[in-house]
């Protein structure tokens, strides 16, 4: 009964089939043969030309995005409740030579284009000040809230008017899609997206990112940097194999969708103690430290996040029967 992080999720069955039927002998590192398919799967997905490499984790996948966007002397607008300022323990600083993670606010996680916008207006142009270069979004925020196709442009909008790059975190990309309903593509580079970490292991891939640049130039020296952070593994192809298997029949939009609707069971048994609506797999609730101890005795495992609050994710492989007594516990509290 754990809904601390679908991280905790296990692997799709699709995917352990996929890496044995890869489990032969091939090309070292990403010249294999699937490895060599993937740039051509994704830009059928997003409907149009993309380059597309594998890392291992959602942190580097974020990381060197940013760094293809950054200079070492520049900055990352975020917001101040970010994976990549909260979570990666200065991993984007340490990829990009040292650029600076500039926080902003917003409420449930989400970048406004005016905070943008003022935040790049009050920074002097003179060398004394560190001056942006990329701005990055959570899709589905850190609250689990989700931008739609026409926020994403507005605030591209401010980053074309700034020069700006703008990364989108996928880490729940698919849980956004899920929400949506709409077109990959209309989420990303349609409303001006220049690079995506797109996020697997959180929805049933068992240990592979994709990194997707819909502006290709951007990829040409990441290449160079993946191998220097250490992300070339040398049998790639159990990366892509992970990934394919995912992509293939929409798999991972049926993974995202299921792990929606167990969120909307809780959703439902949360009532006014939901902090947030609940557009994604993420629900945020407020509960007593009593309360929480109480459940926790029944047997169910989530985080607490603050004084009087608490966090719970659903996954892909968490049926109804399975999410049902913990919405029951919390409708009794």
């Amino acid at each position: 009964m754990r809904f601390f992080s679908d991280n905790a999720a296990s692997v799709h069955p699709k995917v352990m089939t996929a890496l044995a039927a890869a489990n032969g002998q091939d090309t070292a590192y990403d010249g294999d043969a699937l490895s060599a398919r993937l740039s051509g799967v994704f830009s059928d997905l997003f409907e149009t030309d993309v380059e597309a490499m594998w890392v291992a984790t959602g942190t580097a996948a974020n990381s060197l995005a940013l760094a293809a966007m950054c200079q070492p002397h520049q900055g990352v607008i975020c917001h101040q409740e970010a994976h990549i300022e909260q979570d990666e323990a200065g991993a984007p600083g340490f990829y990009t030579g040292g650029a600076k993670l500039m926080l902003a606010g917003g409420e449930g996680a989400k970048l406004l284009p005016d905070t943008i916008d003022s935040m790049c207006a009050a920074i002097r142009d003179d060398v004394h000040q560190v001056q942006p270069a990329a701005v990055s979004i959570t899709n589905a925020s850190e609250y689990g809230l989700v931008y739609t196709p026409d926020e994403v442009a507005a605030v591209s909008e401010v980053c074309k008017q700034r020069s700006l790059g703008l990364h989108m975190d996928g880490a729940r990309f698919a849980n956004a899609l899920a929400t949506l309903g709409c077109h990959p593509a209309d989420v990303t580079w349609r409303a001006g997206v220049d690079a995506l970490s797109f996020g697997f292991v959180k929805n049933g891939g068992m240990g592979a990112e994709a990194l997707v640049f819909f502006d290709k130039e951007l990829a040409r020296d990441t290449h160079y940097r993946r191998k220097r952070a250490g992300h070339l593994q040398s049998k790639g192809r159990y990366l892509t194999a992970q990934i394919l298997a995912m992509l293939e029949d929409d798999l991972w939009l049926d993974n995202a969708r299921a792990a929606n609707q167990g969120a909307q069971i809780i959703a439902g048994a949360a009532s006014d103690r939901l902090l947030y609506p609940v557009e994604a797999n993420e629900i945020f609730i407020k509960l007593s430290a009593t309360e929480a101890e109480s459940l926790r005795r029944a047997g169910f495992d989530f985080y607490d996040w603050g004084e009087g609050q608490a966090r719970l994710v659903t996954s892909w492989n968490q049926s109804a029967e399975d999410i049902r007594p913990l919405a029951e516990a919390i409708g009794a509290l």
